[in-house]
């Protein structure tokens, strides 16, 4: 585990760095405040640091202000090193933010144990986070394409309708399905349905630029959102898409076969919302399913 020790005395930095990297640590030595300061800024941080109380540029107590005034997932666990022995001063510290404390001068297997804490919270904090972020994508993610779920789709709508209208930019947006895809199912069966749901999806994403938004809505079909810049012909890169999953040969546990998808598009108003753009799109596919398939129909 990475160890700051931010101390200025000399022996006592070197006692508490020997002690923990017989320990296994990987210890980061500073001298004063602000350069503890500096070094708990950075995104890879040290997860747990020991700061004396009286340092020169800022003392201990100031640099832990500072580090809980950040926000961060992942803050560190801090041991506040002091000579101040009242209890006040104490609470003063643990109220200032740190976690723990340790006297000087100290004794080995009390720092031993003190670090021990630490490094079980900072694990058992990791743990959390990484919980929680994997909450957090099975609830934005369809479970079986990987790509944004019907909800998270929409609310990135939201905001890029919110962005576009600030900014006075242009938006498009375009609704795909899979042409006979129930008779996909009907043929091949639903595994074989799954592969061409997952395989149109790494077509979709590789077909869009980095800054455009692709979901599963449900079902076979799909929504793009597309931010359009000045001379791009959003209609065009809709068109291309088509083109590209006609000319694709998807692989699935039946064997490779053909698909195409019809695509509606619609453009953003000044009066735009969720509800409104969709229901253009939604109309423009009908349109193209109508008009034979395997095509692009824009209200633009």
């Amino acid at each position: 585990m990475r160890i700051l020790i931010a101390e200025d005395d000399l022996t006592s930095r070197q006692m508490l760095a020997g002690v923990l990297r017989k320990a296994g640590h990987d210890v980061l030595e500073t001298v004063n405040g602000l350069e503890a300061w500096n070094i708990l800024q950075d995104n890879d941080a040290p997860r747990l640091a020991i700061l004396d109380w009286v340092m020169p540029e800022l003392d201990g107590l100031e640099v832990i202000r500072r580090v809980r005034a950040l926000l961060s997932p992942q803050p560190p666990y801090l041991i506040m090193l002091t000579t101040k022995g009242e209890k006040t001063d104490i609470i003063a510290g643990l109220d200032a933010g740190a976690n723990d404390y340790l006297a000087k001068p100290f004794d080995i297997g009390e720092l031993r144990a003190r670090v021990e804490v630490g490094r079980r919270m900072v694990e058992l904090q990791e743990a959390l986070v990484r919980s929680r972020e994997a909450l957090f994508h099975q609830a934005t993610h369809d479970p079986l394409t990987g790509m944004m779920n019907r909800r998270a789709i929409l609310d990135q709508l939201d905001r890029e309708l919110a962005r576009a209208k600030r900014r006075g930019e242009a938006l498009a947006v375009g609704m795909c399905d899979i042409d006979f895809f129930k008779k996909i199912n009907d043929t091949y069966g639903h595994h074989c349905g799954d592969d061409v749901l997952c395989r149109l999806a790494q077509i979709l994403k590789d077909s869009l630029r980095t800054y455009d938004s692709v979901g599963r809505l449900g079902g076979e079909e799909f929504l793009m959102i597309t931010p359009i810049e000045d001379g791009v012909d959003a209609v065009g890169l809709y068109d291309r898409i088509c083109r590209g999953v006609a000319e694709s040969s998807i692989a699935t546990r039946s064997g490779e076969i053909a698909i195409t998808v019809s695509i509606g598009v619609a453009a953003m108003t000044p009066e735009s919302s969720v509800d409104k753009i969709l229901e253009e799109a939604d109309r423009a596919l009908y349109q193209a399913k109508n008009n034979g398939r395997n095509r692009v129909i824009a209200k633009i």
